[in-house]
Formats: C-alpha cells, sequence, structure tokens
C-alpha cells in the first residue's frame, strides 16, 4: 500500500498523547507527591498531540468539509468508532484538565474515564487495519498489540522528558516505565515481522487468470500510464530502499531508545533528546507498516509500462 503519511502522523501523534495520558493517571491513581500544575501540562500535551494528529487526518480526506460523516457508520466501520472514541477522548482529557485547574474532586472519575475511552481508542486504530482481511499483514492480533505498545513507549518517553521540568522525582521512575515499555513495543514489532516474512500469497497469476502454467511473465499492466491502482496500492519504492528502512526503524525507535534511556538514569539531560530520536523512528516504522501490506491486485499491475 501507499502510506498516507497524514495518517502515519495521526497514529504516532494520538498514540503517543494515548500514552503520555495513561502514564499521567497511573501516576495520579499512585497518589505521586507532584503539583495540580504537573496534571495541567500534561494534559495540555496530550490534547496538542491529538489536535495535531487530527488536523494532519484532515489531509488526507477528499472533502473535509465532510469530515464529520465519517462518525455515522458506526455499526459496521471501525474508522467511524475511531473518530467518535478519538473526539470522546479529547474531550474527557480536557475535562480531566479542567477539574485539576479548578480544584473540584472529580479528577479520578474523568481520567478513569479517559483512560478507557485511550485503551479503546488504540483497539479501534488497530482494527480499522485488521479488518481489511485482504491484507494478510495486518489481520492479527500483534496489530492491535503494536499500536498499544508502540504508543505507550512513545508516551513514557515523552513523560520523562516532561518529567524534567514538572516533576524531577518522577524522572527515574517514568524512565523504568519507557525501557519496559519500549522493550516489549520491540518484542511485539519483531514477532509481526517475522510472521508477515513467512507469509505465503493466497493468490498467484496462474489464479488470478486461470492458466496452469508453471511459468507466467508479465510484460505490461494493461495501460499506457499510472492509474488510481498503481498510485494507492503501492508505494513505489524500489527493494532496496524497503530492505533499509526495516532496520533503520528498529534502530531508530527500539534500539538507541533503550540505550538511551539507561544512560538518561545518570544523564537527563539526554530525555529530549531521546523521544525525538524515538518519534523519527516510529514515522519510519509507520510507513513500513503501510508499505509491507501487498494488496493482491499488485499482481496484475506490478509492471508499470
Amino acid at each position: 500500500m501507499r502510506p498516507a503519511f497524514s495518517i502515519i502522523f495521526l497514529t504516532t501523534l494520538t498514540g503517543a498523547g494515548q500514552g503520555l495520558f495513561l502514564l499521567l493517571y497511573a501516576t495520579e491513581m499512585l497518589h505521586a507527591a507532584v503539583t495540580p500544575g504537573f496534571y495541567i501540562g500534561g494534559s495540555l500535551l496530550v490534547l496538542g498531540l491529538s489536535a495535531l494528529g487530527l488536523l494532519a487526518s484532515f489531509f488526507h480526506l477528499g472533502h473535509p468539509s465532510r469530515s464529520w460523516r465519517a462518525m455515522t457508520m458506526w455499526r459496521t466501520s471501525w474508522l467511524s468508532r475511531e473518530v467518535i472514541v478519538l473526539m470522546g477522548f479529547l474531550g474527557m482529557v480536557l475535562l480531566y484538565l479542567l477539574a485539576h485547574w479548578s480544584g473540584l474532586g472529580l479528577t479520578a472519575v474523568l481520567g478513569g474515564m479517559a483512560s478507557v475511552l485511550a485503551l479503546g481508542l488504540f483497539v479501534c486504530t488497530g482494527m480499522v487495519y485488521v479488518a481489511i482481511k485482504v491484507m494478510k499483514e495486518w489481520v492479527s492480533p500483534l496489530t492491535v498489540a503494536n499500536f498499544f505498545l508502540m504508543g505507550c513507549a512513545s508516551g513514557a518517553t515523552l513523560a520523562s522528558a516532561y518529567a524534567l521540568v514538572g516533576a524531577p522525582d518522577l524522572v527515574p521512575h517514568f524512565i523504568e516505565v519507557a525501557l519496559i515499555a519500549t522493550l516489549l513495543a520491540l518484542l511485539g514489532r519483531s514477532a509481526a515481522l517475522i510472521r508477515n516474512a513467512r507469509l505465503k500469497p493466497t493468490t498467484t497469476l496462474q489464479s488470478a487468470i486461470g492458466i496452469r502454467h508453471p511459468r507466467i511473465v508479465q510484460k505490461a499492466q494493461g495501460a499506457m500510464g499510472g492509474s488510481f491502482n498503481t498510485r494507492e496500492f503501492f508505494h513505489g519504492k524500489s527493494d532496496a530502499f524497503i530492505r533499509a528502512i526495516k532496520p533503520a526503524f528498529i534502530t531508530l525507535a527500539f534500539v538507541v531508545p533503550l540505550a538511551l534511556l539507561a544512560a538518561g538514569l545518570s544523564r537527563p539531560w539526554l530525555l529530549p533528546l531521546v523521544f525525538v530520536l524515538q518519534y523519527l523512528g516510529l514515522l519510519a516504522e509507520r510507513w513500513f507498516f503501510f508499505a509491507e501490506a501487498n494488496h493482491p491486485q499488485n499482481l496484475y499491475y506490478q509492471i508499470i509500462s
């Protein structure tokens, strides 16, 4: 598939925001001795990341003015459910922020509801792709698990950097959470890569055209130039590029952050850099997630005249 950068930014930015909020709420439930300002600032970060992701998603729409219609098919569409849950999550985080700002004392309830919506949003986002049965690379519980784990990893890394200015005493604890989440994310993504490498296509050129000859060579795609099929269902990059980006995102998103987070226990000033590097790695990972999915129609459109 052709990776859409609007969706790449949506899923990575909102994922980091969800992970950050889950850690903020867990910190409050553990009765950490921090001021309300820490939770207010953290909630603003969550809202900012999610709003940026939502804004980026508008560039994926042919008619942004009709975006409200995305919520009308909630009975059958995971995409509609994702939009609804995202809006609910944003609204609940805003109420959580206002409760801390006003001192109403409802933060435990509001934060709990926002946390449930954050978890639900991870599920909805992952199921958007799991539900596309023709994409064998996506049809796995690992898809949902990896959206959750990578969101928690980036959110915990961001929380560690944010705590430098808001709650320095929490930095070592947040680093430990970030280390665990990043390691689990590495294991989950590695399991998905191994699974996908073993997949065998159920459709072949022989089955597509009904000819059983053992060797069929395609000479042309059947059209003189590009088309919707060649633009939207294929990433357009070379095999060498695809082979190079896999170790690149594994290194940037997981290996380097693990090393720098461990170093951050004694060198906290590294933490903002860790988040930036990890986020860049997650952008590459999400690009590969889309590019790796091979639509069966590419059997026919694999050669561009």
